[in-house]
């Protein structure tokens, strides 16, 4: 199973203002665009993905939306408002609820008032966590274990005290190469390489 977790911190958790968002300065459209490469190949969809969206702007909890794409029946099209008013409903689904609490949207989506840090240190129990570096590991030389978890942000940077926390976790850094790439592009890159791997 590989999972992505997309950390958006720039994303708010109100389903208007995520609408609102696109093309502006929350760039919200990085979240559709992200899970349309994650979810989707040319006439099929892929098995064995898990995509997390953790949309950070938010009066109370960070709001972390799931994909399973073993269980989705229905996203109502793979282009960028059919995912968008997917998300919009998780989020509308998940008004009123307490901290760390779990809601169903739909069969193969919940929603969670989870931190992107408690999302991580529930995933670490499970999966070999990736952080993207252009620092880290060449993907092409890293050998990766079939539950592979990478980390991506949208256009604001992963906080330095972050890194701190995933070493922690055992994440590994690994690079795409040179040029800082959007989230959706890295995923394309990441999915690619284990595709060549047989993963």
């Amino acid at each position: 199973m590989r999972a992505f977790v997309l950390r958006a911190r720039a994303a708010p958790t109100d389903s208007r203002r995520l609408r609102e968002g696109v093309g502006q300065a929350a760039h919200t459209e990085i979240l559709a665009h992200s899970l349309m490469n994650a979810l989707f190949v040319a006439q099929s969809h892929r098995d064995d993905v898990t995509v997390y969206l953790v949309l950070e702007s938010t009066q109370d909890y960070s709001r972390t939306v799931a994909f399973v794409a073993d269980d989705i029946r229905d996203l109502g099209g793979f282009h960028e408002q059919a995912l968008l008013d997917r998300i919009a409903t998780a989020l509308d689904v998940s008004q009123g609820m307490g901290k760390e609490q779990t809601r169903t949207v739909a069969p193969g989506i919940t929603v969670s008032t989870l931190s992107f840090e408690k999302l991580v240190q529930d995933l670490a129990n499970d999966y070999q966590l990736y952080v993207m570096d252009k620092k880290g590991e060449p993907i092409q030389d890293v050998d990766f274990p079939d539950n592979p978890c990478f980390l991506l942000t949208d256009h604001i940077p992963m906080p330095k005290k972050s890194f701190n926390s995933l070493k922690r976790l055992g994440a590994e850094k690994i690079s795409l190469g040179p040029k800082m790439l959007f989230a959706s592009q890295c995923v394309v890159l990441i999915h690619n390489a284990l595709d060549i791997q047989g993963v």
